[in-house]
């Protein structure tokens, strides 16, 4: 059997190594547009901080050991057509060579690309570049013209557009390289996956490290500096206040993704939620043996039903599945429930689930209670408050999402999965305070910080019956 991956990342690779794992005969071909196959994009930040010393070192595998699986790599290579009822894939090497790949199954994992919001000076004829000091960050490629951009001039001042998962990410990072940051967030708070008590929070502790937050604030153009000015770029912007020209050598626009489908659409295949590639459970795409996974394609969650939530998680099981239903097989992807942790500084931010207005928009009846409890026995040193938000339907007292913020080392990660694990499972909020979590004065208390919360959430819901 001949099996065609495009896209050497999470969805890709995660294919290949399924299909290999459950058949040592099929011959898996994975066509990978530049040339670095399984790398951690997550751990961007990372790298541009100094945490990570070597780029390799974001590589899940080496080139080795994906090939020592026995797939195939096709580096700096680019699928350009799929032709669906043959069973050919044409595809464009590095030398400009055009070749026809024959495929008994086809897996697309072309991901996502960034998204250009309309900004003067981002595209067009006045597109200022990397060369300029403006960059998108989404691949290797763009990571490496971006740090190309600090370490050529003597960057003192950088912006970032956005204020998601990547942009406070970038905010450590670039202020961890001793950079003076402005971060611009058109919403009304930064991180607006969480409720805005909780993106206040995100807010203050950018501010304590001395980042120069703006909401409610939309970006207008990019230009270059004039002679002699504190910065070699100009970053427009306009709110309530007015306008400004905010100083910086080097801008960073990450305003999040959309799904990159192009190569499949132009097959037939079909479109789903958001322009996602729109795919059943079993990863199949309307298109005959053409599997589809990863950031390119609508997922199913399991509160919401399809929507569109581009996640390295997701991706993983999401190419695994492909991998397996490739071969024949009629496994089904279980469904995502948006669950999300990020570190800023000194604290960490998590969520799973669904938010209020989300939760109304799935036909919920929702209650929302805030509640902070401390991480382990406040008598033992070093213990850290976390607050929380605990989301329950008021008929049924079904858990329908958790919000965390708390310090690092709080294990705001793990406390997140927990409710994660419950969400899948269709546990009420009462029901979280009989599980048999671990306990030790230093590491936690009786009932966990997070069953105290779902106390306090019945305790809330019982007085408003």
């Amino acid at each position: 059997m001949h099996l065609a991956i495009v896209g050497g990342s999470d969805a890709g690779i995660s294919a290949a190594l399924r299909a290999r794992e459950l058949d040592p005969e099929v011959d898996v071909t994975v066509v990978v547009a530049d040339g670095y196959p399984n790398f951690s994009i997550c751990g961007i930040p990372y790298l541009v901080s100094g945490d990570v010393a070597d780029w390799h070192d974001l590589a899940h595998r080496s080139v080795a050991d994906l090939e020592a699986t026995g797939m195939q790599l096709r580096l700096d290579t680019t699928a350009r057509r799929i032709d669906a009822p043959d069973h050919k894939l044409l595809v464009t090497t590095a030398d400009g060579n055009e070749e026809l790949l024959a495929y008994d199954a086809l897996v697309v994992g072309t991901g996502a690309e960034p998204v250009r919001p309309p900004i003067g000076g981002l595209s067009g004829a006045d597109a200022l570049g990397s060369t300029d000091g403006v960059h998108l960050l989404h691949s290797m490629g763009d990571t490496f013209a971006l740090q190309a951009t600090l370490e050529r001039t003597a960057c003192m001042r950088a912006l970032i557009v956005g204020a998601g998962y990547i942009g406070l990410e970038m905010a450590e990072a670039l202020v961890a390289r001793g950079l003076g940051v402005t971060q611009i967030e058109q919403l009304h708070e930064v991180l607006p996956t969480v409720d805005p008590e909780l993106g206040a929070l995100v807010h203050r502790q950018l501010a304590d490290h001395g980042v120069d937050v703006h909401c409610s604030t939309k970006v207008t153009a990019i230009t270059r500096a004039p002679a002699r000015s504190v910065g070699r770029l100009e970053v427009h912007t306009a709110s309530n206040d007015g306008h400004e020209a905010h100083p910086a050598d080097v801008v960073l626009v990450v305003v999040g993704v959309r799904p990159d489908v192009a190569l499949a659409v132009d097959a037939g295949a079909v479109l789903g939620t958001k322009g996602a590639l729109a795919v059943d459970r079993e990863m199949r795409t309307n298109l005959v043996d053409v599997l589809a996974a990863g950031d390119c394609v609508a997922t199913y969650h399991r509160l919401l039903g399809e929507t569109y939530l581009p996640l390295g998680t997701t991706a993983h099981k999401q190419g695994r599945i492909a991998g397996e239903n490739a071969l024949g097989c009629h496994r089904s992807f279980a469904g995502s429930l948006g669950t999300q942790v990020v570190k800023v500084f000194d604290m960490a931010v998590a969520r799973t689930g669904l938010r209020d207005h989300e939760a109304l928009a799935a036909g919920f009846d929702p209650v929302t209670v805030a509640y902070e409890a401390d991480d382990h026995k406040a008598y033992y040193p070093d213990s850290h408050r976390i607050t929380m938000r605990y989301t329950g339907d008021r008929r049924t007292g079904r858990l329908l999402g958790l919000q965390l913020y708390g310090h690092r080392h709080a294990e705001i990660a793990k406390r997140i999965d927990i409710a994660a694990t419950a969400l899948f499972h269709e546990m009420t909020v009462d029901a979280m305070s009989d599980l048999d979590l671990s306990y030790a004065p230093p590491l936690g208390s009786p009932f966990d910080a997070v069953q105290m919360g779902t106390q306090a959430w019945v305790a809330a819901n019982r007085s408003r019956t």
